[in-house]
């Protein structure tokens, strides 16, 4: 049994119905551009999660400066 009761055999003529209807080279085309999808947007994710970081460390800054600050006017 394979996946969802479809064996080995069923996905091969499956396979190469596919590489008949639409070529290797559109599938080749299509998995390129799929892949630099992906790539894009891991690249995005990472980004904004640095950018996320940063700003999370400029405001621990801010934050512990106006700790610094406060004991200072109250005296």
């Amino acid at each position: 049994m394979g996946l969802g009761g479809i064996g080995i055999w069923q996905l091969l003529i499956v396979l190469v119905i596919v590489i008949m209807l639409f070529g290797t080279k559109r599938l080749k085309g299509l998995g390129t551009d799929l892949g630099d999808a992906i790539k894009g947007f891991r690249k995005t994710m990472d980004n904004d999660e640095k950018a996320a970081f940063e700003e999370q460390q400029g405001q621990t800054i801010t934050v512990q400066a106006r700790k610094l600050e406060e004991p200072a006017r109250k005296s």
